[in-house]
């Protein structure tokens, strides 16, 4: 077994012993301090191949196969695998001790995100920013952990102003009792979560609020883009966002939301959001202020 394997399987197993097994890779924690040194690379003759990333929730528990997506796809958005970078599989495959049946599937799914291009007689190469699937929830996340972090939270901001006070609006329009109904325990339970001090519980029931309103908007287009607004809520960080601080002002404008969707209020329900995402000054400057109609 080689030394950078070795150390990635014990890293692993002092993170998380559930995952790593003989032959498997894990990931060391991404985020690091401003001038930290980063790792090595896959030998010393290749340094810029080394860096192995932050698990994201989407790569859990698929295996050898969604752990190299996962390595390969932050080594790209991090820029240490440039553009026009040829990957050679056999040469993956060596250096992570995976089969080349690993590699290929893993290949074909980064090209799917617009990451790398496999072409005939060129092979596989990384591809320019411009080609990347910015909206893929994957990418989202590897964007907010690597370099481009503030850039992409910034974008995640101004994206959500621009989805979810519309989302709101239509939801009121579209009122479902079934789902206005679920939209009210999720706000109970995060003021459960809230009143015990579980972050984890208020996250997670935030999440799901805000996927079922986009979801319950009546929008097809809208609807596709909610795996957006929950790789936001994942990735939480300043600029951050009334959902990304549990406090009872945040809960409050929840509790205003399901109000106006109850009342069929979609001018509400909008105004609502827009305050739920303005609850911290420093996201004034970030996202613009809403037009008056």
């Amino acid at each position: 077994m080689s030394t950078l394997a070795h150390t990635m399987m014990t890293a692993a197993r002092s993170a998380d012993s559930g995952l790593a097994t003989p032959g498997e890779l894990d990931r060391y924690p991404y985020v690091e301090a401003p001038g930290t040194d980063r790792g090595t690379g896959w030998d010393t003759a290749e340094p810029d191949l080394g860096r192995v990333g932050r698990r994201t929730a989407g790569s859990r528990g698929r295996g050898l196969h969604g752990q190299l997506v996962q390595q390969l796809g932050q080594m790209i958005v991090s820029g240490d695998l440039g553009a026009d970078r040829p990957l050679v599989p056999e040469e993956i495959g060596q250096r992570f001790e995976v089969s080349r049946t690993v590699v290929r599937e893993s290949l074909r799914v980064l090209e799917a995100k617009g990451l790398v291009s496999a072409r005939p007689n060129v092979g596989t190469r990384v591809r320019p920013v411009s080609d990347w699937n910015l909206l893929d929830p994957d990418i989202i996340e590897w964007r907010a952990y690597g370099p481009q972090r503030d850039d992409q939270r910034r974008e995640l901001s101004e994206l959500r102003w621009t989805i979810e006070p519309l989302a709101a609006r239509l939801a009121a329009e579209h009122g479902r009792e079934d789902v206005q109904q679920r939209l009210t325990d999720m706000v109970e339970i995060m003021g459960h979560a809230l009143g015990q001090g579980d972050a984890l519980t208020f996250a997670r029931a935030d999440n799901e609020f805000h996927s079922l309103l986009i979801q319950v908007a009546g929008n097809r287009m809208l609807e596709h883009l909610s795996g957006i607004v929950s790789a936001a809520l994942h990735v939480s960080g300043g600029p951050v966002t009334g959902c990304e601080r549990p406090n009872e002002t945040s809960l409050a404008h929840h509790a205003r939301i399901v109000d106006a969707l109850a009342g069929g209020d979609g001018a509400a329900a909008e105004a609502a959001m827009r305050q739920l995402l303005t609850v911290h000054p420093e996201v004034e400057r970030v996202v613009p202020a809403p037009r008056e109609h």
